[in-house]
């Protein structure tokens, strides 16, 4: 009898903690954005507004292509904008439902977010063939373009990317729910805090400001939303059909990848150069993780320092 009093106790504590956190986050919420203005430019894509930001004015334009989930590209790819800039023009494209730009009322396929990658480009007046430098998942959106768009691509730099010689599993939608009902009582807004300064290296000592960390922080509030979940859901279709696809011959690309050197490296640098061709280039950041390998300063000058030789010995 004791156990189930102590049980019922501990549920309703439960409970009216998560009542409580849930009120919190419907207070809060509208409020987290406010005041926090785009740092570049709004363009008109299909209607419907796509934040694009860019740094230098150098001959080549390098076009950063944010990971699957990151809350503010724009300000996440900040301390490597500011390094590439010197050298090269360096845009940021936050797609539909990331950022500041607007969520998407067309399906996440790879066909979508290469033309609308194309159009706010051209919109905002950058003119092709781009040097692609997709992260993570948008690799799969990087290596679609350039399969179907070859003459608008100079070279593709793959910052530790899904690999296109693999399928990805579907996601159950079990975990979309679970996502929803955590960031509904504001359990996201609290492990965000804890965990995402620490886990990606989003740092002060990384060139990260404090009102970089702050921005960051809370559009991580808001990270899950449909358009974000669509995407998600359609991945493994994308990669499919990328699998699909024959990679343009002789097209530079760069693999950057995180991790340590050994077999599983070595497996999958001969998948990654069968998939893309013999000329493919790999370069391994030894020490970094998937994380980490922008983010950290020591680990983001090795990358700057694999993509110089990429490019200088590419003209």
């Amino acid at each position: 009898m004791r156990i189930l009093i102590i049980l019922a106790i501990f549920a309703g504590l439960m409970v009216a903690v998560n009542l409580v956190s849930f009120v919190v986050n419907r207070l809060l919420s509208p409020k987290d954005l406010a005041g926090i203005a785009p740092r570049g430019k709004m363009i008109s894509v299909n209607g419907r507004r796509m934040h694009l930001r860019w740094m230098g004015e150098g001959e080549k334009t390098i076009v950063l292509l944010p990971g699957l989930g990151v809350p503010l590209p724009s300000v996440d790819f900040e301390p490597l904008m500011r390094a590439l800039s010197e050298k090269y023009t360096t845009v940021c494209v936050e797609y539909f439902g990331y950022g500041h730009s607007d969520g998407a009322d067309r399906p996440r396929t790879n066909e979508n977010y290469a033309e609308e990658i194309r159009a706010a480009l051209s919109l905002a007046g950058f003119k092709s063939p781009y040097i692609l430098m997709p992260y993570s998942a948008s690799g799969i959106y990087g290596e679609y373009y350039a399969t179907k768009y070859p003459a608008e691509v100079e070279a593709l730099i793959l910052l530790d990317t899904t690999s296109s010689a693999h399928e990805e599993k579907s996601v159950p939608r079990f975990v979309l729910t679970l996502a929803r009902f955590q960031n509904a009582i504001g359990m996201n807004r609290f492990l965000n805090s804890l965990i995402l300064p620490k886990a990606m290296g989003v740092r002060e000592e990384n060139g990260y400001s404090k009102q970089d960390i702050r921005e960051i922080l809370k559009f991580s509030n808001h990270a899950s939303n449909q358009t974000t979940e669509d995407q998600l859901l359609r991945f493994p279709a994308n990669v499919s059909e990328v699998m699909a696809m024959d990679f343009p011959e002789g097209l530079p690309v760069l693999q950057i990848s995180a991790g340590k050197r050994g077999d599983k490296w070595g497996k999958y640098r001969a998948e990654h150069r069968n998939r893309l061709g013999e000329h493919a280039q790999c370069t391994l950041i030894e020490g970094s993780n998937h994380g980490n390998i922008y983010h950290d300063h020591k680990h983001r000058t090795a990358v700057l320092e694999a993509v110089d030789r990429f490019l200088g010995s590419h003209g």
